[in-house]
């Protein structure tokens, strides 16, 4: 009793080890898995901003660096706007993206002038249905948008007084849910620069995809304000990031006076940029002032020089970060973040709690194994007991025989054969059992060996009963056969004949007053059906199905005090299974029982 609740307690102790393993190892999954999903958000969040920032940069490299002052469009010098474009070509990784240039004059007798690469100057050109479109598009100056993304064009405002900073100036733009509206110069004409959508699309966007998104764990897609794709797609609703795009007005706005251009894609980028050498300033005071234009003007005091100087800078911020026409949308492969990290959570629950399936499965199959090891011990020491039971009746009566032979109690002639004839009797009885036991040690070993050949059915039935005939006469049972005409077989006739005796010993063993024992042999199915069928006390259906196994004898066997070892079976089993067949049994207590062979012809 005390070893029974010990188990019962280690197994539960184990199995509250399980269930707390399995708890805290979900909750640690858990935790694990959302850290490392806000981790890969954050990720991939600031490498779109990256992208953003360069692809916004290159745009507003294209944009900024032709901002020049009204005097080069007065006189039509066009030395100073020649100089930028070399500029802007000498540093830009895309020269060719800007594929030309007009300038819109505003006001009366306006002209429009293009830029022609061969001369270097802008020639006067035709109002033609391009030239009108671009005048519509910045006549109202409320809704002015520097970038017009469904023609690829910047409009670049130049304003009566030009910029007079010495070196570039950085400023915050303020927020776009309170925007300024700031006094702006006069608006002499309009710079439309044209660029080419097949440098945008086929390198510019694909370029900076390779650099942030080359690992091919992300998909980068561009689509317009109308949800239309630009660059590439995506699949289904899910964004793992977006952020606007196609803007020249970033959060940190520069101004450039020395035709500077901001770094280039895969250029490292400086917060603030100087032009040709350091200069050290200190800022005390910037004023702004707004008016109905909407614009920037800046009036920054720099101290430190021989004298206190002022510098202006303008520029419009009618592009503010939330009109941006273009969305980058970055979406995982898997279809998004979330679903991939939910995914990779459920793998590995699947795999901690399939280790510790494992490890409950070698537990119950330890406590399974223990207790069938224990079972099969006590199976031995019954069949030790029941085979030492077996040995000594036919030992007890050689040993009787014998004293009264050697005492000369037996004196005749036919006493002493009869004494002669129970002792050998006696003495085959134990040599069997001896042989039984050596066989099944044998079969277990593996090293029993199968002489096989041709071999009659009729024979193997006719041999077995024959071999069981002292102890069938004993019992006074009639043995009735049914053999049909069958195929000979390939089989060890001494082994099988020793299956069919065994079948038929344990019938008469266990016939219970019964007085019939029917052999029957057919071809069933391409197989040879053997069985042998008793009216014995049959077998109950929880004994059934262990009646093959060795050592095996059911309790009402043992109260009954019905001799046996439990081998006897085992031995059929073995043997026919050797033979490439299978042994069955089918019984019905109080009945009787049918044993059947079926083997391969």
């Amino acid at each position: 009793m005390n070893r029974s609740w010990t188990t019962i307690l280690l197994i539960a102790g184990l199995t509250g080890l399980l269930v707390l393993s399995g708890a805290l190892q979900y909750r640690w999954l858990r935790q694990i898995s959302e850290s490392d999903n806000e981790k890969a958000h954050r990720r991939v969040q600031e490498q779109a901003e990256r992208f953003a920032m360069d692809f916004n940069r290159e745009i507003q490299n294209s944009y900024f660096n032709f901002q020049t002052g009204p005097d080069t469009w007065a006189k039509k010098d066009w030395l100073a706007f020649n100089e930028r474009y070399d500029y802007w070509r000498e540093k830009t990784a895309y020269p060719e993206l800007i594929t030309g240039f007009h300038f819109l004059e505003t006001g009366a007798n306006a002209v429009s002038l293009k830029y022609d690469r061969g001369s270097r100057t802008f020639v006067p050109v035709e109002e033609n249905g391009e030239i009108v479109d671009l005048r519509k598009r910045f006549a109202d100056s409320k809704n002015f948008r520097a970038v017009q993304s469904d023609i690829y064009t910047l409009l670049l405002p130049i304003h009566s007084e030009g910029q007079k900073t010495a070196g570039p100036i950085m400023i915050r733009t303020p927020s776009p849910d309170n925007p300024p509206s700031i006094a702006m110069p006069p608006t002499v004409g309009y710079l439309a620069i044209k660029l080419d959508p097949t440098i945008l699309k086929d390198n510019i966007l694909r370029d900076l995809t390779a650099k942030y998104f080359a690992d091919n764990e992300f998909r980068a897609s561009v689509t317009d304000k109308a949800g239309a794709s630009v660059f590439q797609s995506v699949s289904g609703d899910a964004r793992d990031a977006t952020v606007p795009l196609f803007n020249v007005a970033p959060d940190n706005f520069i101004f450039y006076a020395n035709k500077d251009l901001m770094d280039k894609i895969g250029e490292r980028r400086s917060d603030v940029m100087v032009s040709q050498k350091v200069e050290t300033h200190s800022f005390n005071r910037i004023e702004s002032n707004t008016n109905k234009d909407g614009g920037v003007k800046i009036e920054i005091k720099k101290e430190g020089l021989p004298r206190t100087s002022v510098f202006t800078a303008t520029t419009t911020t009618s592009d503010r970060p939330g009109d941006s026409p273009w969305t980058l949308n970055v979406q995982h492969v898997y279809g998004s973040l979330d679903a991939f990290t939910a995914s990779n959570l459920r793998r590995n629950l699947a795999i901690g709690f399939g280790l510790l399936f494992l490890l409950a499965c070698a537990i119950v199959a330890i406590i399974i194994s223990a207790q069938l090891v224990k079972r099969t011990a006590q199976r031995q020491v019954d069949f030790v007991s029941s085979v030492s039971h077996e040995f000594r009746t036919p030992l007890a009566v050689i040993y009787s025989a014998g004293e009264n032979l050697a005492d000369g109690v037996a004196k005749e002639d036919g006493q002493v054969s009869r004494y002669g004839d129970l002792i050998k009797g006696e003495g085959r009885k134990l040599s069997g059992m001896v042989e039984q036991i050596l066989d099944f040690a044998g079969a277990n070993s593996g090293k029993k060996k199968y002489t096989l050949a041709e071999t009659a059915v009729s024979e193997v039935i006719t041999d077995a009963i024959e071999a069981c005939r002292p102890l069938i006469d004993e019992k006074s049972i009639a043995v009735e056969t049914n053999i049909a005409a069958l195929p000979s077989i390939n089989a060890d006739k001494n082994a099988l004949t020793q299956a069919v005796q065994n079948l038929l010993i344990n019938s008469a063993k266990y016939s219970n007053g019964g007085t019939k024992v029917r052999v029957n042999a057919e071809n069933g199915g391409g197989n040879i059906k053997i069985s042998v069928e008793d009216e014995g006390i049959g077998i109950s259906k929880s004994d059934l199905r262990q009646v093959f196994e060795p050592f095996y004898r059911s309790r009402e066997v043992v109260d009954a005090q019905i001799h046996g070892n439990g081998l006897g079976l085992s031995l059929v089993k073995q043997i026919v299974e050797a033979h490439g067949g299978k042994a069955m049994a089918s019984s019905e207590p109080g009945k009787g029982s049918t044993f059947t062979i079926e083997l391969p012809v």
